[in-house]
């Protein structure tokens, strides 16, 4: 079997694998929900009755992620790219995020509106995984930041000694697996070309970087102005800290659009840093509601329009 013949077999089967982890993940999260049912009622009760103001500002702060991550993944790339289709593929590809596993559908989304900006598809993807790399750097730095700043009202310093030792650790293993594969130092020195040529502009590391920040901390701020909303008194490091956690775990898990995943992590976070039962519920079903459900649909309407006008 030649290496072109054996491409599609082992991205059927990569595919199937993340359908698989998908269902198990969902079965489990039906499985707790089922289990916590009344918990689920009152958490739904507590969200509607909640502060309409604070409810407007997290509504303001789910559309602004989006822009940041305009920003972004303009920052990734050399080339300027369309602003207003820039924006509506990022709203397209959060919609699309949520039909297809381990963030696949926001990644072809991004890498077919590249294209069509006129990137080549390897140059497509390697900024989107400059983009996606930035992401997670930022959510680290922003959880330690987090924890030296306020150690004590986010409660989890002991854990600061573990984390420096466990960085080091991934860092050397991330670094032997370049070293030993040859595909990996070619994809990873094209990588880095590219990476030097975005930094060179000020203005591009400015967009990569400060959209980045703007995106990991505009969706904290949603979950925290859900939380004043419902009256929940959790300091608002705490808060940010819960999301940080759970979506840095959720990642690790590929359901569509963090569906069950992110929203199991953070209710248990946020109980872990205080919260009621109920009112963590209603704090991710306020969360899920605004930067995931109520977007849906005009996300896909988007998307169809943006295929249709092969912007995409």
């Amino acid at each position: 079997m030649s290496a072109t013949e054996s491409l599609p077999v082992t991205s059927g089967r990569r595919l199937y694998l993340q359908l698989g982890i998908t269902l198990v993940v969902l079965a489990a999260a039906g499985a707790v929900l089922a289990a916590h049912r009344a918990t689920l009622d009152s958490g739904t009760e507590r969200l509607a009755a909640a502060d309409g103001e604070w409810l407007v500002l997290a509504c303001l702060a789910a559309v602004a992620t989006w822009v940041s991550a305009a920003v972004a993944q303009q920052g990734a790339v050399v080339e300027r790219l369309p602003r207003g289709r820039l924006v509506a593929a990022q709203f397209a590809a959060g919609a699309a995020n949520h039909l297809l596993p381990a963030g696949a559908g926001a990644t072809l989304v991004n890498l077919r509106f590249l294209r069509r900006c006129g990137l080549s598809t390897r140059r497509s993807a390697t900024a989107l995984a400059v983009k996606a790399a930035v992401g997670g750097v930022v959510r680290c730095v922003l959880g330690v930041a987090l924890l030296v700043a306020a150690p004590g009202t986010v409660g989890l310093s002991v854990r600061i000694p573990h984390v420096l030792v466990l960085l080091p650790a991934v860092a050397g293993a991330v670094g032997l697996a370049v070293a030993i594969s040859r595909r990996l130092r070619r994809a990873v020195g094209r990588a880095f070309a590219d990476v030097r040529k975005v930094h060179r502009s000020r203005a591009r590391a400015c967009a990569l970087w400060g959209g980045s920040v703007a995106f990991a901390l505009l969706h904290a701020g949603v979950v925290v102005a859900v939380v004043h909303a419902i009256g929940l008194g959790l300091p608002t490091s705490r808060v940010v800290m819960a999301y940080l956690v759970a979506s840095g775990a959720a990642a690790l898990l590929p359901t569509p659009g963090g569906l069950g995943s992110l929203d199991t992590v953070l209710a248990l976070a946020l109980t872990a840093a205080g919260a009621p039962g109920p009112d963590a519920v209603s704090t991710v079903l306020g969360y899920r509601l605004l930067t995931g459900w109520l977007p849906l649909a005009p996300g896909l309407l988007v998307l169809a329009l943006l295929v249709r006008r092969k912007a995409l």
